[in-house]
């Protein structure tokens, strides 16, 4: 089978979450070479024409969509999918509705307050500037559209006892956090994420991988638990090198990890996602409840992301895993 992998073309002077997306293309071409396939790979930016020549030339049976942004926006990211729908054209992953709706993480979070999902309140720039009362806790400033952790670490973690001073902060951060950004209450505690797999009908319960616990080592009680910008590409940095993951868990962990399954397989069905994705967690260290931070419907794919531990937790390599991903989109294709 002939299969086109589109994947975000790096620009010049890319960050390194940009470079990442040749690597993560080239480690799917290696998975479906085992699987007896043939790989063409196209970077793509906001030419959408030049997408559009590549399928026809190319005639993929199906096309791999590794796209999380255009031209490095982030709120583009549900444009490929758009457009492979609009051509008819079968691709893998979750469709554009999907995409969109959980890359906003303002507006997922209304599609998991609507399904009964635990998620932080949050605040957009209008809603603190309107603001007449302090906010309880501490908040977090981040992105609505842009993914990876960027413009996001520990200094981004502010009281909230002052919402002027936190829109003035995020006004100030909006041309690192792609243009528009919000406040999220902070969940101090512990972070797990959950990667999911497709492995049956369209609205079917999806293959929980073993859950993975971010672990904050030697992280002292006033330095702030965030897996950021650092903590995810900068080698060098302190916080790369204490955040490792873990999936081993004692025996008292056990209602809280199946919980955790539980959620995940939730928002899943809440966003009718397909092929593969991966649900965020925080877990108050008060209450012990986790909360929902972000459910990416097209996680990374690279040896050193996540999605690739869970799957070698599993027992499985990326190639096992790329089979159900391609009859996801066949089956979605058909359907």
């Amino acid at each position: 089978m002939h299969v086109l992998i589109l994947f975000d073309a790096p620009r010049p002077g890319a960050r390194a979450d940009e470079l990442d997306a040749l690597v993560q293309a080239n480690a799917v071409a290696d998975a479906l070479a085992l699987l007896g396939h043939e790989a063409t790979l196209r970077g793509v930016g906001l030419d959408l024409s030049s997408v559009r020549r590549a399928i026809d030339s190319e005639r993929p049976a199906v096309v791999f969509n590794l796209v999380e942004s255009l031209g490095g926006h982030g709120r583009l990211v549900q444009v490929i999918p758009a457009l492979l729908e609009a051509l008819r054209v079968p691709f893998t992953g979750a469709d554009a509705r999907a995409i969109g709706l959980s890359s906003d993480k303002r507006a997922a979070k209304l599609v998991l307050r609507a399904a009964g999902l635990p998620t932080p309140e949050e605040r957009s720039l209008a809603e603190l500037r309107a603001a007449r009362t302090p906010l309880a806790g501490r908040w977090i400033l981040k992105s609505v559209h842009e993914h990876a952790s960027v413009g996001l670490d520990e200094d981004s973690v502010l009281p909230g006892d002052d919402p002027r001073r936190l829109a003035d902060e995020l006004e100030r951060r909006l041309p690192t956090l792609g243009g528009e950004g919000f406040a999220e209450a902070f969940i101090d505690g512990r972070e797990f994420n959950l990667a999911l797999l497709d492995h049956g009908a369209r609205g079917a319960v999806p293959l929980s991988l073993p859950p993975a616990e971010i672990v904050f080592e030697g992280y002292s009680p006033d330095k702030p638990k965030v897996v950021g910008w650092r903590a995810k590409w900068d080698e060098a940095s302190y916080e790369y090198h204490h955040t490792p993951r873990r999936f081993d868990f004692p025996p008292e962990d056990r209602a809280l990890v199946a919980e955790l399954v539980d959620l995940a397989q939730r928002a899943w069905r809440a966003f009718d996602l397909s092929g593969w994705a991966r649900v965020d967690f925080r877990v108050d260290s008060e209450t012990g409840r986790p909360t929902i931070l972000e459910v990416n419907a097209n996680p990374c794919l690279s040896p050193e992301a996540g999605y690739q531990a869970a799957l070698q937790r599993a027992g499985m390599d990326l190639a096992a895993a790329l089979r159900p991903i391609l009859a996801a989109a066949t089956r979605k294709h058909q359907a």
